[in-house]
């Protein structure tokens, strides 16, 4: 049978109405770029959706505005420092995080449930893993978009800070070491509160009810580890307080910080962890993370099945 042009019917009997036609299907003889390639490209895209790029400019409000607001109370205590010629910045870089929960923990809850849950709900999850990219492909390039999309959150600010710090001529050398501190503090949290918002965000396909469901382990736990640990000041029960700060994803990150960046505790008592505490912080904190990821990767074994 003569093959005619592409998209022109092959030629057949007459009064039969049958159409057959030659769509230049080929195969795919180029590079194959593989499982790194498809985990970065999936990390960069979910990177991007964090902040809205390249989705509708609806999309990009609430996570411009959240960083908006981080921001600027950064820049106005720079100029704050700078027309008042003052010797330290208002607020030290390993606090601002802390001062700022609120904001962060609602950028936690929005973008959490955006990185996961569409997937879920539209049952796409199984369409990635029939490609060359395997489980634990996907839940490292979520991790590490969502962790990266908070430390940028974080991290800018306290650069505003330090920018601004060296513009009013503070002491380079102090400014740089509180501000390597406040980094370190700030990816930790990164960190911590990325694993745990996936972790709750992966359990619905409802976008609703994981940005609920974040909202209330991060800033209603916040709430009530401050309020027990006001209660444990008010009644002189101080050896409490730091242990009561185990219990709330921001006060981990307080606790560590106050151990070992420098740090005061933001307590009601101001009482800062004890060296062997601080250890048992850390360790809390580390295990969070390991077992976010760990719970990741049995849901999405799950799901990929």
């Amino acid at each position: 049978m003569a093959v005619e042009h592409p998209l022109q019917p092959l030629t057949s009997p007459p009064g039969d109405q049958t159409r057959i036609h030659d769509i230049g299907y080929r195969g795919y003889d180029g590079p194959r770029l593989g499982r790194a390639y498809a985990r970065r490209s999936l990390y960069a895209q979910s990177l991007r959706g964090a902040y809205g790029l390249g989705r509708s400019a609806k999309s990009k409000v609430l996570p411009m505005l959240l960083f908006a607001v981080m921001c600027v109370p950064a820049a106005i205590m720079v100029a704050v420092a700078v027309f008042t010629k003052a010797h330290e910045l208002p607020v030290a870089y390993t606090r601002y995080a802390i001062m700022m929960q609120a904001v962060i923990s609602l950028y936690v809850a929005a973008q959490a449930p955006q990185a996961v849950s569409r997937d879920l709900r539209f049952k796409t999850v199984p369409l990635y893993f029939s490609r060359p990219i395997e489980t634990a492909d996907y839940v490292r390039a979520k991790f590490a978009s969502l962790a990266s999309a908070i430390f940028i959150l974080t991290a800018a600010p306290l650069l505003v800070m330090y920018v601004g710090a060296l513009l009013a001529k503070l002491g380079f050398a102090h400014q740089t070491k509180e501000f390597a501190e406040g980094l370190v503090s700030v990816a930790l949290l990164s960190l911590l509160f990325a694993g745990i918002g996936l972790v709750i965000a992966a359990v619905t396909p409802r976008r609703g009810f994981g940005i609920a469901a974040v909202i209330a382990v991060l800033i209603i736990s916040y709430g009530a580890v401050s309020t027990l640990q006001a209660i444990a000041d008010v009644q002189n029960h101080n050896s409490a307080i730091p242990w009561i700060g185990l219990f709330s994803p921001v006060t981990l990150i307080d606790g560590v910080q106050s151990a070992f960046l420098g740090a005061t505790a933001r307590n009601p008592g101001a009482v800062d962890p004890s060296a062997g505490q601080g250890v048992v912080y850390v360790l809390v904190v580390l295990a969070l993370i390991a077992g976010s990821y760990g719970l990741l990767m049995r849901r999405y074994k799950k799901v990929g099945l």
